[in-house]
């Protein structure tokens, strides 16, 4: 083919620029005719959309918000800045409840003489009800120690053979390990090593404990090693009765259980242990102002990385953040005080009145769960929902104590929970009232079952002219029906010839109880067991 004229060319190009020229001004015409069509918004020269615009007055829930062309006025800026300031201290105080309750059991343990990690807390003659202690049970042997990784660096913990659950959480109330029967070593005793957030060795740790070959104290022996995220750690381990008693337990960790730092471990100091039992002392966390007290010594204490940036912004919103003095003024002072009374409500509403799906255990009964979601992390669906904030709250609020052995399936192992605090027709449990309980037949726990009552105040056992606030299998007293169910009592006055299943209550004064399985079986988790309700008796 021959080449194209170049004036034919042009022709084309002109004839093409042309139709280009007149698609375009058509387009345009159309569109400028369409836009001059609408009415144009005052003080504009087209239609804007009202999903953009700020009315010069909106109702709200903080009252009426005024503005000027979009510009809030004095009293809508003071007004809101309060809401935001007290929605994100209460937020704060949701949020950081887990690391405020492991603070307060860190004080509540240096006030009864725990000052150093081989100082132990001991419930000799099992935990009764005048301590503060968000739902202790009455039916262990409790051992609490407080390590000091900043003080001490890694910190060995032997656990003597035979010890029940126990566990090791971080400042933030976070899982580290798991010891005894539940943790690596398996009942059968061990030696574990908790390391400091800082440190940088080539110890091999993991959250669990790694197993690691290693010399301590001269001696090569299998070590569990950790790693903590924070400086002040809790320990805490239970024993199990014998024959109904708590003396062989007693005996077990005064004589076998040893903390001491990893550089002490040539001769390391002696044990004192300081029996708890009878006495009262307070291991819970403020409800009111003085939380942010709390939660600021832990921030000015732990490395900055125990808490993450947007928690530590919000932290940092409301004054709290490390290495700056705490000190509102005193309209923050009002806002603080505001905050947590709202925020109390708010907890006390998540649990007692909880909205949440799989908060109830079984379908059709009243009876609630600890874990709601079954993770320990309270993370929802792996993660993918990120972290369930109200089943979290729910927890700590409630309980103490962070370990991945209460969300599992551990045949035979560890404990599980159920919270009851309302009767059959779904009213809240007084104590000016009676009431009974069916336990059937056969509870499905290898060690034994128990139910606790507790304070709707302080979440801790129930004071009353009973010392203990329980009933278990295992101790004398409790009659079973012809069946082998059985029909527990609580009220203020025993039914006559029901004393050895009564549990009393205090008039004007609510309450609710945890039904504890140590050592659940396979008809607990498949529900193939499950506990009567409340019955109000008239």
């Amino acid at each position: 083919m021959g080449s194209v004229p170049y004036a034919s060319f042009l022709e084309n190009r002109k004839l093409k620029n042309f139709v280009f020229v007149i698609g375009t001004f058509l387009v345009l015409g159309l569109s400028t005719t369409n836009t001059l069509a609408d009415e144009p918004t005052p003080g504009f020269n087209y239609k804007i959309p009202e999903s953009i615009m700020t009315p010069d007055k909106v109702e709200t829930s903080i009252g009426t918000l005024e503005f000027y062309d979009g510009l809030p006025t004095d009293e809508t800026t003071r007004r809101v800045y309060d809401h935001l300031d007290t929605s994100r201290a209460m937020q704060v105080f949701l949020s950081a409840i887990p690391a405020a309750s492991l603070e307060a059991l860190h004080v509540g343990n240096r006030d009864m003489g725990v000052k150093a990690s081989n100082y132990i807390l001991i419930m000799d003659q099992l935990m009764d009800s005048p301590p503060l202690f968000l739902t202790g049970n009455t039916d262990t042997v409790y051992v609490s120690g407080v390590l000091d990784l900043k003080n001490d660096g890694p910190t060995v913990v032997e656990v003597p053979p035979g010890s029940g659950p126990g566990t090791v959480n971080d400042a933030f109330f976070r899982f580290v390990t798991d010891m005894g029967n539940v943790g690596p070593d398996r009942g059968k005793g061990g030696t574990y090593l908790i390391l400091p957030p800082d440190y940088a060795g080539d110890l091999e740790y993991r959250e669990g404990s790694a197993e690691v070959e290693m010399e301590i104290g001269g001696v090569t022996r299998t070590v569990f090693v950790s790693k903590s995220a924070s400086y002040i750690n809790w320990v805490i381990l239970r024993g199990f009765l014998v024959d109904g008693k708590p003396d062989a337990a007693s005996k077990m960790y005064r004589d076998g259980l040893k903390v001491y730092p990893l550089s002490q471990a040539g001769n390391p100091p002696e044990m004192h242990f300081i029996n708890g039992s009878g006495k009262f002392f307070n291991t819970i966390h403020a409800n009111d102002h003085h939380f942010y007290t709390e939660l600021n010594d832990v921030i000015q204490r732990e490395p900055i990385g125990l808490i993450d940036p947007e928690l530590r912004g919000l932290m940092a919103s409301i004054g709290l953040q490390k290495g700056k003095e705490f000190a509102p003024d005193e309209r923050m002072q009002a806002i603080l005080k505001d905050a947590m009374a709202i925020g109390n409500a708010t907890a006390r509403s998540i649990y007692f009145n909880t909205r949440m799906d799989g908060a109830f255990k079984w379908q059709g009964k009243l009876w609630k769960t600890g874990f709601v979601g079954g993770d320990y992390q309270w993370l929802i669906d792996g993660g993918n929902g990120g972290r369930h904030l109200d089943a979290r709250t729910y927890f700590f609020y409630m309980a103490t104590v962070n370990t991945p052995a209460m969300a599992l399936k551990l045949i035979g192992k560890g404990s599980q929970y159920a919270f009851g605090d309302q009767d059959k027709d779904g009213n809240f449990l007084y104590g000016e009232k009676n009431y009974s309980l069916n336990i059937p037949a056969n509870v499905p726990a290898k060690n034994f079952w128990s139910v606790v009552v507790y304070d709707t105040q302080t979440r801790s056992q129930l004071q009353t002219s009973q010392r203990f606030p329980s009933k278990n299998n295992k101790k004398a007293g409790l009659v079973e029906n012809a069946d082998g169910s059985v029909d527990l009592y609580f009220g203020p006055e025993a039914p006559a010839g029901k004393e050895g299943n009564w549990v009393e209550t205090v008039p004007g004064k609510g309450w609710f109880v945890l039904l504890r399985l140590y050592g659940p079986l396979e008809a607990w988790f498949e529900g193939e067991w499950q506990p009567g309700d409340f019955e109000l008796i008239d």
